[in-house]
């Protein structure tokens, strides 16, 4: 260990070995396809690529996750896993330097989704109630699959409902989106032969004038949407802006996305949101109580746990619960995580894999220990 780790990493050591999370060794250089196909806009445009000697695209570590699963998968190791990991990852910040430390657990291939949500969310608080001790900590949750079982429930067209899904996560996108379901936009703000092209679907005619606007710009394919997702997306808009939904509908949807309450709460709020909207959510709902009794059997009963419908983080691998952690307060997480069950497949696994993780930033920790000394 360098004299750069955080000097509290021996106590996050000795928690994952109290939690029995074996630790990882994960390569700094990493493929860079994954994480450009999988883990969201917002992060595609601040990983640092690099090529490889046959022009392979790489990248330096953004992010454990991905790096994690793949190992599994490459390791044909046996589920269930739990890993754990302390390093530095590489990307570009709003705030903060481009190079920092992050720790983590990810639990692979728990079939008690419920329990194994309760305990990454117990792992979680654990680390930041021992380095931080005594601070009062906040909990804010959200559940992708709640909000995509309402969007379904409300028969919102599947292309809306992908759409309103890649948004969750990204408070100005959603908003966006919202707008457009209210307000369809007139369209016309592409060039004629493209938009020509969008409204006969002629995608691989639109693709091939897509890469050469991006070549003649200067915009490399691989630094973010390809040209054949730049086309989908057109095609898709162009149809979603022919849908008109019932003010019911959006009515509704706003309501649940409104909601915010204590998670003690949060059954009763959402069993009344569904009568009165007419929706059914029964399963949707059952594993929402399900988890919720599993977190008060962790010992988390006492914390303060905000459910917020509208929370969600901006990483497109999350299929389920969602989490962040900060200290009261203080407005920067210092903890995120969720459940992410697609991801393995998409990376290759043979089999269904679930699984779920946090990440806790370690410099955004230090800097609280140090206001505290």
């Amino acid at each position: 260990m360098t004299h750069r780790y955080p000097t509290f990493a021996n106590d996050i050591l000795a928690l994952f070995a109290e939690r029995e999370a074996q630790l990882a060794d994960i390569g700094i250089i990493q493929p860079a396809d994954p994480f450009l196909d999988m883990a969201g806009e917002d992060l595609r445009r601040r990983i640092f690529l690099t090529e490889s000697e046959t022009g392979e695209t790489l990248c330096l570590r953004p992010e454990f996750t991905i790096p994690v699963c793949r190992d599994h998968i490459a390791a044909r190791a046996k589920t269930p896993q739990r890993y754990a990991y302390l390093g530095e990852v590489f990307r570009q910040r709003r705030q903060g330097g481009a190079e920092f430390f992050q720790a983590g657990i990810e639990d692979l291939g728990s079939d008690n989704r419920p329990q194994a949500d309760a305990r990454s969310l117990a792992d979680a608080h654990a680390l930041l109630e021992r380095l931080l001790p005594g601070r009062a900590l906040a909990v804010t949750m959200g559940d992708q699959a709640l909000f995509e079982a309402v969007l379904s429930a409300l028969g919102l067209p599947s292309g809306w409902q992908k759409r309103l899904a890649r948004a969750f996560g990204a408070p100005g996108l959603l908003k966006a989106t919202l707008d457009e379901l209210t307000n369809p936009p007139n369209g016309g703000s592409l060039p004629a032969d493209l938009a020509e092209l969008v409204a006969r679907g002629e995608r691989s005619a639109l693709v091939a004038q897509v890469t050469e606007r991006m070549e003649a710009a200067g915009l490399s394919p691989s630094a973010g949407r390809t040209p054949q997702e730049i086309a989908e997306r057109l095609i898709e808009k162009a149809a979603l802006e022919r849908v008109r939904l019932s003010n019911d509908a959006v009515a509704a949807l706003r309501k649940f996305l409104a909601l915010k309450v204590p998670l003690s709460e949060a059954i009763a709020r959402l069993e009344a949101f569904a009568g009165e909207a007419g929706l059914v959510l029964d399963e949707a709902l059952a594993g929402f109580s399900a988890r919720q009794r599993e977190i008060e059997a962790a010992g988390l009963g006492a914390a303060r746990i905000t459910y917020d419908a509208s929370f969600g983080r901006p990483l497109d691998y999350y299929t389920g619960f969602i989490f962040e952690i900060t200290v009261e307060g203080e407005r920067q997480p210092l903890v995120g995580g969720g459940r992410y069950d697609r991801l393995l497949t998409l990376l290759g696994a043979p089999f269904p894999i679930p699984g779920i993780g946090f990440s806790a930033w370690l410099d955004r920790i230090e800097t609280l220990r140090e206001r505290a000394s």
